[in-house]
């Protein structure tokens, strides 16, 4: 029978008198020496038990689809107890180091290499998801950087960076008063990168919401006002779209170098590594193309998305089969809303569909269902098709839009979809894995 609600009270009240407090786990990186291209790296922990007895690294990270095995880049791993005697420490798997009196614990130290200039056999990391570390600059990927015990991974964390003083920092993190970045848990720090050193920096508002931009170009030929000069229209074209962003701030990472490779969106912000060059009216457009679907983003997967995505398992990759909703969804608004906003013309935006299309007839499997790309996305079968979901992935959303206009007359379409789902579940509450599509069709 139900207890009464005093003797609960009371309960509560004793368990939480007598249960240990849960503080933060602080971690502390030192970038002022970057001559070996490997990131100093200290923890403090307390409270540790025989279940916190592993410290992991990631074997992926959300939004990448690809194993990355963290472990590999670790280069030394120490652990001391509270008078600052050793403890003993043993390598288990590629990712996993076993504290050997976990109790004892208190200091954890390590060096990790950056991912950009260390040679894997297999596995390359994406720049954008992975390390850099120079004389000017140092890009953060926290995921690359920073472990934690096993059990812990829904503990707070706070991060001290201690980098040159003229250095700038971008990221989506607020610094408190104390100049640590609060963090609060380990997929909260994974999904906010870092980048330093000598950066621009410009700034706008879209819906009332901040919108920040850091960019660091290796020979100044790209400056953050150029970039905010010709994405603004798409992102003010973003606001309209949506109604109001979902978020209460934005950051936009630029990394401009001679090595060209993508971007990785994130809740709060994106991170671009392109190629570096003159400054054009063509450049503007294509950083604009890209910046769009990774904007978007804020949407799918933030807001929609299913509690593969919100509970992500680090140690061991398991793919989603709506990869469609976050990436193919997200291409086709990209271009939707800057269509419907008037900055592409109808024709421009046909080519483009026309484009995905000679595309993915000529480079992929046209047997290769979306669903099976998307739940063998961590293999390399998987991984030779993941293109494909920008292309096949956009046109299938566009035809869903279409019948969903056919169905209602013009009265409702795939982004009144999106809008509905973002009510319906929102940042804090994941729908079904399994029956997404049951509810759609409900």
């Amino acid at each position: 029978m139900p207890a009464p609600i005093a003797l609960v009270a009371q309960a509560l009240l004793a368990l939480t008198a007598s249960a240990p407090a849960q503080g933060p786990i602080g971690y502390a990186i030192d970038l002022t020496d970057r001559a070996a291209d490997r990131f100093k790296v200290t923890a403090w922990v307390s409270g540790l038990t025989p279940d916190n007895a592993v410290y992991q690294f990631a074997a992926t990270a959300p939004g990448t689809y690809q194993v990355m095995d963290i472990g590999r880049f670790v280069r030394s791993f120490e652990a001391f107890d509270a008078a600052g005697k050793a403890v003993p420490v043993e390598r288990v798997s590629v990712n996993q180091w076993k504290l050997g009196d976990a109790p004892r614990v208190r200091t954890i130290r390590y060096t990790i290499a950056e991912t950009w200039d260390t040679k894997v056999d297999r596995h390359e990391v994406y720049l954008m998801c992975g390390t850099s570390m120079e004389q000017d600059h140092v890009l953060i990927n926290p995921h690359a950087v920073i472990g934690y015990p096993t059990g812990m991974q829904g503990r707070p964390i706070r991060l001290r960076i201690k980098y040159p003083a003229s250095w700038k920092v971008g990221t989506a993190l607020q610094r408190d008063r104390g100049g640590a970045y609060p963090a609060k848990d380990y997929d909260h720090l994974v999904d906010s990168p870092i980048l330093l050193g000598r950066l621009s920096q410009a700034r706008t508002r879209v819906t009332g919401v901040p919108v920040e931009i850091y960019t660091y170009s290796k020979t100044d030929k790209i400056q953050s006002a150029q970039l905010l000069g010709a994405m603004d229209g798409m992102l003010q074209a973003a606001g309209r779209f949506l109604g109001k962003l979902p978020v209460d701030r934005y950051t936009f990472l630029y990394h401009f170098e001679d090595r060209p490779a993508g971007a990785w969106e994130h809740a709060l912000s994106s991170e671009y590594v392109l190629q570096e060059g003159e400054f054009t009216d063509s450049l503007g457009r294509s950083v604009t193309d890209i910046a769009a679907h990774e904007f978007f983003h804020i949407v799918t997967p933030l807001n929609i998305h299913s509690e593969i995505i919100e509970h992500f398992n680090f140690v061991t990759p398991v793919p989603s089969q709506h990869l469609w909703l976050y990436e193919g969804t997200t291409e086709w608004a990209a271009h939707a809303m800057q269509l419907r906003s008037g900055l592409k013309s109808p024709e421009e935006y046909l080519q483009k569909i026309i484009q995905k299309m000679k595309i993915d007839q000529a480079n992929f499997d046209s047997s290769y269902s979306l669903r099976e790309l998307a739940l063998t996305s961590y293999s390399d079968s998987g991984q030779a098709q993941y293109a494909n979901i920008y292309m096949r992935g956009a046109l299938t959303a566009g035809l869903l839009d279409i019948r969903l206009l056919e169905l209602s007359e013009g009265a409702r379409g795939l982004q009144d979809l999106i809008a509905d789902l973002t009510r319906k579940y929102g940042q804090r509450r994941a729908f079904p894995e399994a029956t997404l599509v049951d509810t759609l069709v409900a």
